[in-house]
Parts: C-alpha cells; sequence; structure tokens
C-alpha cells in the first residue's frame, strides 16, 4: 500500500501492520514514511528492555520498557536549538525543559521519552551524552533537555530502576532517519491504550503554503484511555471490543498518559508552535481520550526551520520567516489527522504482552478493524 506521495506505508521495518495496512482510510497526504522521520533532518532511536518473566521482585524484575530518542536535527548541529512550543492538556506528568521553552521558545539536544520513574535518568544521561560529544561547546554552557515519561508500572518493575545512562545513549546512538518502528518499542515498550497493548506511534502530513510543500510529523508515546472510549475515524468500537480482556494480578491504578511530539519544516515561531501543540488535543479527543484526572498529557511542537542562535549569538539583528498566523489552519488539521493517525497506529503495530505478576495486556483485534474499514466505505 502506498500514500498519496509514493511511499509504502503499510507495515513498519519488521512488517508489523499499520493502521493503513487494515484499511482504515485517513484524510490529508501523508509523508513519503507517513513518520515523524519524513521532516528532513530529525531521527529517531530506541532501547526496548524484555527481561524476565513471572511474579515481581523489585530490582530484578520482570522488566518491559525502554527509552526512545527523538533528535530535531542531524547529529553534528544537536547544539543548534529548534523554535518549540509546548502545551499541557492535563498535567499529571513531566516534560523536562518545559520551563525554558516557555521563557525563550526553544531548545536544544535529543528529546527523551521513557518510563515515569526513569525521566529523570533520560534528562541526565542525555546532558552527560552531549557533554562528552560536544565538549567544546559545553565547556562554558549549561543543558536543559526535554525528556517526558508515561506509567509502565502495570507491565513493568518501575520501581527496580532498570533504564541506565547506557541505555539513554543506545537509544540517542542508534537515531536514524528512514521508516522506524512502532508498537512495543523504546519508551513505549510497557505502554498501553485504551485497554489494548499500544506505545510507540507515528504518522505525518504534508501542508501546501506559498508555493511550497512542508511536512508535519507526529510521534506519540500512548498510554491512556478506557476501552469503552475508543473511538475510530468517528466510530464509537470500545464497547463491541468486549474481548480479548486484560488480566490483571496486580494493582492498576489509572495513571494513564501520552507524549506527543510535532515536528515540522515550517518556519514557524515559538508562539505558533504553541498553537500547534495545543490542537493535539483534537487528534487524542479524536480517539476517545478526554484528560482523565490521572493523565499527564503534554505535547511539544519545534521547527527546523529558521535556524536559532545560541548562548552566544553575535550582537546584530536576526533575519527570521514566519508563515502568517491567518494561513495556519492547514498545519492545525495537520496535528489533528497525524496525531489520531499515529495513535492508531501504536495500537495496530503490537501484539500482545505479558508482564510483571502475569499481568496481561492484549493487541487490538486486527479482524474487528477491517470490519470496521470496510463498512466504512
Amino acid at each position: 500500500m502506498t500514500d498519496r506521495q509514493g511511499g509504502n506505508t503499510a507495515t513498519t521495518p519488521s512488517g508489523k501492520p499499520r493502521a493503513a495496512s487494515l484499511g482504515l482510510r485517513f484524510p490529508g497526504a501523508s509523508g513519503r514514511l507517513n513518520s515523524i522521520t519524513d521532516v528532513k533532518g530529525v531521527s529517531v532511536g530506541y532501547t526496548t528492555i524484555v527481561e524476565g518473566d513471572g511474579q515481581l521482585v523489585v530490582g530484578k524484575g520482570p522488566v518491559r520498557t525502554g527509552v526512545t530518542a527523538i533528535l530535531p536535527r542531524p547529529l553534528d548541529q544537536l547544539c543548534a536549538p529548534v523554535m518549540a512550543g509546548l502545551f499541557s492538556l492535563n498535567g499529571n506528568g513531566e516534560l523536562t525543559g518545559s520551563h525554558f521553552i516557555e521563557e525563550v521558545g526553544k531548545f536544544s539536544l535529543p528529546i527523551t521519552i521513557t518510563n515515569t520513574h526513569s525521566c529523570g535518568v533520560a534528562r541526565d544521561a542525555t546532558i552527560r551524552w552531549a557533554v562528552k560529544r560536544f565538549p567544546e561547546h559545553f565547556s562554558d554552557d549549561f543543558a536543559l533537555p526535554v525528556a517526558a515519561e508515561t506509567y509502565d508500572g502495570f507491565l513493568n518493575d518501575i520501581n527496580g530502576f532498570h533504564v541506565t545512562q547506557e541505555h539513554v545513549s543506545e537509544a540517542i546512538n542508534s537515531a536514524a532517519s528512514g521508516s522506524i518502528e512502532e508498537g512495543s518499542v523504546g519508551g513505549g515498550t510497557g505502554m498501553k491504550c485504551f485497554g489494548f497493548k499500544a506505545g510507540s506511534g507515528t504518522a505525518s502530513r504534508i501542508v501546501g503554503f506559498d508555493e511550497m510543500d512542508y511536512t508535519v510529523g507526529t510521534f506519540v508515546q500512548a498510554n491512556f484511555g478506557s476501552r469503552k472510549d475508543l473511538r475510530i475515524l468517528g466510530h464509537s468500537i470500545g464497547q463491541r471490543l468486549t474481548d480479548p480482556k486484560v488480566v490483571q494480578n496486580s494493582p492498576d491504578p489509572d495513571l494513564s498518559s501520552i507524549i506527543v511530539v510535532i515536528a515540522t519544516d515550517a518556519p514557524l515561531l515559538p508562539h505558533q508552535l504553541k498553537r500547534l501543540a495545543r490542537r493535539a488535543t483534537l487528534g487524542v479527543g479524536n480517539t476517545g481520550g478526554f484528560a482523565r484526572h490521572g493523565s499527564g498529557d503534554i505535547f511539544i511542537a519545534f521547527s527546523t526551520a529558521n535556524g536559532v542562535s545560541n548562548s552566544y549569538a553575535p550582537k546584530r539583528l536576526l533575519n527570521l520567516t514566519m508563515i502568517p498566523d491567518e494561513h495556519l489552519d492547514p498545519f492545525f488539521e495537520a496535528v489533528v489527522q497525524s496525531t489520531e493517525e499515529a495513535i492508531l497506529n501504536s495500537l495496530i503495530a503490537n501484539s500482545d504482552m505479558v508482564g510483571r505478576d502475569e499481568n496481561f495486556v492484549p493487541s487490538i483485534p486486527h479482524l474487528e478493524i477491517r470490519k470496521l474499514a470496510e463498512s466504512a466505505r
């Protein structure tokens, strides 16, 4: 299956099906890969940690977790900030570097996403990696990297602190452009969404403006929602999907979250990127999410356009380009569409998982999704 841009987007590199392969027809024109990596210069890397089975022994496992790294620029340009904006729909979660982004509208270095109790490790390890990789830059400068989290304690020994500095470095060093894996990989390894196995997902859209084509690429770590609320392309399907059921042998606190990372090569300023980040709310809502009390729904958008000065900018005027605010509607629509599709990709490109205490989370039944797609035609 190819999208409107001619790319093969039906499966992940390992052959896992994506939403489009089940016949779902999404609005908008996707990029060649239908991925955040359609944005030139953006790359993604994972470290996936799956170890042990059986009853939970804190510190020993079972382990179902990992780290995702999203590099906003090519490796040799990572110290050059990108303009950014963020939005917290429900703040029961963490995204480090947020105060700096709110203050100056930019950040540098990789974004990392992991589990809730490893967010600090991911942040600190990113700084250690950066200081080692760019010693001249950080000899007299500081780093405030972005690290985000969602909770995987239903399947993972989250209090065992299994994510290490080496795991974070591995995710950053493995980052690559091109098609990326989805589902139970990286930080999304132990996540669930709408009562099904979920985790990492991505999608993209092409937006035309002034005879130029720009890309909006979205990546999600999806870990939210109750099954009864699931909607797919406007169809309430969750209440019909009663089987297979989650097997719960230990407490399952309502600690749901979603992290959304939006990348674009369109020349947008920080206030405009905040507006894009805010629109991810509608994509989450289209799938049935409504920002529960215990949910950390935090969204960040950045632009690779406009080279942004670092701490040592020369004392002169900077020339920046921007798309007028009055013409942002197609970009808003692209965020909504790609967020919705990325969430569904995280569900569909997945399989059953057994974790701590033999807790079981099933994958979403593909046959039911195919039936829905056929009935919607």
